[in-house]
């Protein structure tokens, strides 16, 4: 699970420091910078995506999870002299240990269940570059740094020796997509081998994130599906519909909590649907028998007939690929979110929060979510309070995101055990009691003038 992010000089933010709980909420004015600390995540699963082992980074390109146009284009004020960093700190799935095989008496050096990255990277001769690669893990930091004035990086690490094999004197070459020791440092030293344990937890830890988009497909009148299993439901919501019936083929169940009864993915799916108020019944059929071809159906109410899902509200083709994702990822997954509260009642927004609530605990996913509905932030805050759902106030974490004169900062607001705001900022969701006072003066305005 990622538990810190910190990042320098990416788009709108000069710096920015989160700490991330099993929920976090990103709220704030538009055009503020939400949405960028959610591309450099995505910007760093889509580097390690990539096949071409010479990219610095992948900026993306059309259809791409992040499509980020060139360094210029993402670097803070848009000043290509600056470097762009980051760090991430996260928790491992199992303990991790570490040695020194030339001491073949010695027991793990380095313990612990808590890793670190960070890197840096800027322009040299006009094309990107990486500055700098370090993995902080057990108190020590293990870091590939460039040399001043040359391309030649050095390994360093006070709290280990790293030996030389003798007879190679290769120069270490530089980081290879942010996060990769080259092979020089393998094959240069005899006990680097566990770097590679690093770079492997970074890669599990980028495969566990999943995303979804603000923008959603329409809903179909008939999908095709041959039985292959997406890994996940697109950042479109485009493979909602793979996904249940695949996890549906293989016979996936998911529970509500301890000793609660598991129920088959779609019926996991039609549960919700219903406990949001959206519809009756949800379940899917194939067209004609061997066809491949299925519909998405619902009754809207106990007494209506079955109707297919792009005859009935929008809003339940919006929030399908939301819940089918929160249910079909792994567990321990961490699934992020922008505005997936488009197109539903407010109920429907803080009942959504629920289903956040629910998976998070039930299933260890966390969730990072970029939000505007203050009827989703208000349940949260709601929960927490009730501290019925097994879930506390740092694991629910607040951000408002606001951007002055070009440059984003995020507020952590300090969530009580109480549920309460404590640093509540001025104006968050609109001027509410402004609105109110307006209202009431126009009225007695206009009472006034009819008696006259």
């Amino acid at each position: 699970m990622l538990t810190r992010f910190k990042l320098r000089n990416f788009k709108a933010w000069r710096e920015a420091d989160l700490t991330f709980g099993k929920i976090t909420g990103l709220f704030g004015e538009n055009s503020a910078g939400k949405s960028s600390l959610i591309q450099l995540l995505l910007l760093l699963k889509q580097t390690r995506d990539a096949t071409d082992r010479g990219l610095v980074l992948d900026l993306g390109g059309p259809g791409d999870m992040a499509n980020l146009g060139t360094f210029a284009d993402i670097v803070h004020g848009h000043d290509k002299s600056r470097r762009i960093g980051w760090e991430l700190d996260w928790t491992l799935p199992k303990q991790l240990g570490i040695n020194d095989p030339p001491d073949a008496s010695a027991n793990s050096l380095l313990k612990g269940s808590c890793l670190q990255i960070r890197s840096e990277i800027g322009l040299r001769d006009a094309s990107l570059w990486p500055h700098k690669l370090s993995y902080r893990f057990g108190g020590a930091d293990f870091s590939l740094e460039q040399q001043l004035k040359s391309k030649e990086f050095k390994l360093n690490c006070e709290e280990f020796d790293f030996k030389r094999i003798q007879g190679r004197p290769w120069r270490l070459t530089r980081p290879v997509k942010t996060y990769l020791f080259p092979n020089e440092v393998k094959s240069s030293y005899q006990n680097a081998g566990f770097l590679n344990d690093f770079e492997l937890e970074y890669e599990r830890l980028m495969d566990s994130i999943c995303y979804l988009g603000p923008l959603r497909e329409h809903p179909r009148r008939e999908y095709h599906w041959a039985g292959s299993s997406p890994d996940s439901v697109g950042q479109r919501g485009e493979r909602t519909v793979e996904a249940i019936l695949a996890a549906t083929e293989q016979g996936e169940k998911r529970s509500l909590g301890y000793r609660k009864r598991k129920k088959t993915f779609q019926e996991m799916i039609a549960y919700w649907l219903k406990k949001l108020g959206l519809i009756h019944e949800f379940h899917l059929e194939e067209i004609s028998k061997g066809t491949n071809l299925y519909r998405a159906m619902v009754k809207t109410s106990s007494s209506s007939a079955p109707t297919a899902l792009t005859d009935v509200g929008f809003g339940v083709s919006q929030v399908l690929p939301a819940l089918v994702l929160l249910y079909y990822v792994p567990e321990g997954s961490t699934v992020l979110m922008e505005q997936p509260e488009i197109h539903l009642h407010p109920s429907v927004q803080s009942k959504l929060a629920d289903v956040m609530l629910t998976v998070a605990k039930t299933r260890n996913v966390q969730i990072i979510v970029e939000s505007h509905s203050e009827h989703l932030m208000r349940r949260l805050q709601r929960r927490v309070a009730e501290a019925d759902r097994g879930l506390s106030s740092e694991d629910v974490k607040l951000y408002f995101v606001s951007a002055r004169e070009g440059t984003a900062r995020a507020h952590d607001l300090a969530l009580n055990e109480w549920g309460d705001i404590e640093n509540w900022p001025r104006h968050f969701f609109g001027d509410e009691m402004g609105e109110i006072a307006a209202i009431a003066k126009a009225a007695i305005r206009r009472k006034l003038g009819r008696a006259a």
